[in-house]
């Protein structure tokens, strides 16, 4: 445990021993790193929503399915972090409006393939560089080091997590 593990234990057994436990919401990080997602996420949001009349988990969707020729339904919630049926939703708005495709798996009728029809892959092609351009905008408050030092600390509290 690193020296801030040290001090936060300190501080916890501090707050035990004066008689309660008490959390400040706006120092706590967990609380804190989801509040700069929702916030980074409503920024971006802005590229695909406004310009393409596309919801947050359309947009997840369509930028996986922009990655590879086809996937199957069941392997988009893992890459999204969305739920079966916010995935079966997405994929049903995007499917309507002739973005992608459904068909059932060779191997197994109860699976479905999803791919972007034409209209979809034109549509992934002109809303990326408006994604890249958001995100540079974003990281534009940091420097290059910070940037670097950022990627390193999610990629860590990532696979401490997984």
């Amino acid at each position: 445990m690193g020296r801030s593990g040290v001090a936060r234990g300190n501080a916890a057994e501090a707050a035990t021993a004066q008689g309660g436990v008490e959390l400040d919401l706006q120092r706590y990080f967990p609380y804190r790193l989801a509040r700069l997602a929702e916030q980074v996420s409503l920024a971006v949001a802005e590229v695909y929503s406004e310009r393409f009349a596309l919801t947050r988990q359309e947009w997840r969707v369509l930028a996986i399915l922009g990655m590879r020729p086809e996937i199957a339904t069941k392997e988009i919630g893992p890459l999204t972090t969305l739920d079966k049926m916010q995935v079966s939703r997405a994929v049903q708005g995007l499917e309507s409006r002739g973005i992608a495709g459904r068909k059932h798996h060779p191997d197994d009728r109860r699976e479905l393939i999803v791919s972007l029809t034409p209209a979809g892959r034109a549509l992934y092609r002109k809303i990326v560089p408006y994604a890249l351009a958001r995100e540079t905008e974003l990281l534009e408050a940091l420097t290059a080091e910070e940037a670097k030092v950022l990627d390193r600390v999610m990629r860590k509290l990532s696979a401490a997590l997984a």
